[in-house]
């Protein structure tokens, strides 16, 4: 049997996460998670470790203040290529992605070395978002399969799963970026070293409580990033 952990960045996510922790177990009870907590305001941490008592399979770790998604993603990464973990996940905490799909990407993995949940494979498969966030994550998916250009319609998903040798190969030390950029460029560093990335399509859902952490300077370093990887400068 394969060890799998999936990596969940939290930061004011206290009203999601004992709903995502709860449908996970539902499917997998004894799936390896790690929290990721900036030490949220809400208790987040608090109310991890609290379930943490009960579930074993279940890690936190608290940081201490606010850092970023991308670097709580590279932290969680190295905890668990360090627990020896053969694949590694990631997903929101806000119940935007459905742990239902979790299923399909495990299988598909088996083949493949990087599985992306896609929103734009095959349709567009989001609910209940505004159009204006739409509008803004579609244009920054088609913005980097013009300047990059990278073969994927979901680049900016953050509902993946990795084979362990596929973060062993990428210098996480070295991926700086955060938010959609992070997101951008893990899938890069992982096509570009020619391992096997498959996307499947999902629904992405409107998150549940809390609120985004989108914001101007995130936008601005993913046009960025993708500029520097049409130079060679990643």
């Amino acid at each position: 049997m394969k060890k799998v952990m999936i990596v969940i960045p939290t930061y004011n996510e206290k009203e999601s996460l004992p709903k995502l922790i709860a449908a996970i177990r539902q499917i997998f009870p004894n799936i390896y998670l790690t929290i990721v907590d900036d030490n949220s305001p809400d208790g987040t941490g608090a109310l991890a470790d609290q379930m943490a008592v009960t579930d074993k399979q279940l890690h936190v770790i608290h940081r201490p203040a606010k850092q970023g998604l991308g670097s709580a993603y590279r932290q969680g990464f190295a905890y668990a290529l360090g627990q020896k973990m053969d694949i590694v996940c990631q997903m929101d905490a806000d119940m935007s992605h459905d742990p239902r799909y979790l299923l399909d990407m495990l299988r598909v993995i088996e083949k493949y070395d990087v599985v992306l949940g896609s929103r734009y494979l095959r349709g567009v498969r989001v609910d209940n978002w505004a159009f204006r966030r739409l509008l803004l994550s579609k244009f920054a998916n088609i913005y980097v399969q013009f300047v990059a250009p990278l073969p994927f319609e979901d680049i900016t998903s953050g509902y993946k799963c990795f084979r362990r040798e596929v973060l062993e190969a990428i210098n996480l030390n070295k991926v700086r970026s955060e938010g959609y950029c992070f997101q951008i460029e893990m899938t890069y560093h992982a096509h570009r070293k020619g391992f096997k990335v498959a996307e499947i399509p999902i629904t992405f859902y409107e998150r549940q409580g809390g609120y985004s952490k989108m914001s101007r300077h995130i936008i601005w370093e993913a046009l960025w990033l993708v500029v520097k990887i049409r130079l060679g400068l990643v």
